[in-house]
């Protein structure tokens, strides 16, 4: 599993991209998609899933630009009220990519459509990691 933090220092914003088998998922990406779409390029994976954890009110999520320039699906906790096409995730929710897979935990409190993600990495353990 290719797994990178992307730390944006201005607006203490943290994404990641998490790739395995030629498929990638992006998280929180931040405004300048560029950044993803480079790091794809260079481990040779596509974008497919763009999850956001909590829809932000301190800076431009770069979701919609990058859905729109990689056909990812974008992935948005209920309640949150998000007028861009995305799939609605509930508690048990999981989406794979190659041997990740990302199950949603609904985590309302920061705001009402936070969600956590488990991330398993299928190929090195059947263990449950968060981040």
């Amino acid at each position: 599993m290719y797994f990178e933090q992307f730390h944006l220092g201005c607006l203490a914003l943290d994404s990641y991209m998490l790739a395995s088998e030629g498929e990638a998922i992006v998280v929180d990406p931040q405004r300048d998609v560029d950044i993803y779409l480079r790091a794809a390029e260079q481990q040779g994976v596509q974008i497919k899933h763009i999850f956001e954890t909590h829809l932000h009110a301190d800076f431009v999520s770069g979701h919609k630009e990058l859905a729109a320039r990689t056909g990812a699906k974008i992935y948005i906790g209920p309640n949150g009220g998000a007028k861009v096409s995305h799939i609605e995730v509930r508690d048990g929710f999981e989406v794979r990519a190659g041997k990740i897979r990302i199950t949603v935990l609904e985590t309302p409190g920061h705001t009402p459509e936070s969600i956590c993600l488990v991330v398993t990495d299928e190929e090195k353990s059947p263990t449950r990691g968060r981040f």
